[in-house]
């Protein structure tokens, strides 16, 4: 077996995950963007890149993203360390998209926040499913 170094290792995690891998920093702004960002978002790397968060932040949440982003940034606490969070989000073409997902606070040596990485999942499909069974199972049990 062939040995790869850490970083070789990491660079092939990030470049080959399905998942979408990103990284904000404490403004916002979109600092790195993987090939599972460009496939679940429809946005390149070179789209996304120093662009704000609400590139995937549909406008109506916007407001709630910020005031909660800004107040981590200032406090370095978030209450969502370990939890999966479940939220929508927007494609490039403007479609609406249910995502999945885990976050990471990155800090300085000061231990204050550099930013928040994610890893996010699209669950559109799952969603929709979950959604129609519970429609149906809604109508079944008005029938009784």
């Amino acid at each position: 077996m062939s040995h790869l170094d850490i970083n070789t290792m990491s660079q092939q995690i990030l470049a080959l995950a399905p998942d979408a891998i990103m990284f904000a920093d404490r403004e916002g702004i979109i600092r790195l963007w993987n090939k599972g960002a460009e496939r679940i978002f429809g946005c390149t790397a070179e789209q996304a890149i120093g662009q704000s968060l609400d590139l995937i932040i549909p406008e109506k949440l916007r407001e709630r993203h910020w005031e909660g982003y800004h107040k981590t940034m200032a406090t370095g606490e978030t209450r969502y360390g370990t939890e999966m969070l479940s939220v929508p989000a927007t494609h490039h073409d403007g479609s609406r998209l249910s995502t999945e997902f885990s976050i990471v606070m990155l800090v300085d040596d000061d231990n204050k926040p550099l930013g928040v990485a994610a890893i996010m999942r699209n669950i559109t499909e799952r969603h929709q499913k979950e959604k129609a069974l519970r429609e149906r199972l809604a109508e079944l049990e008005s029938q009784r």
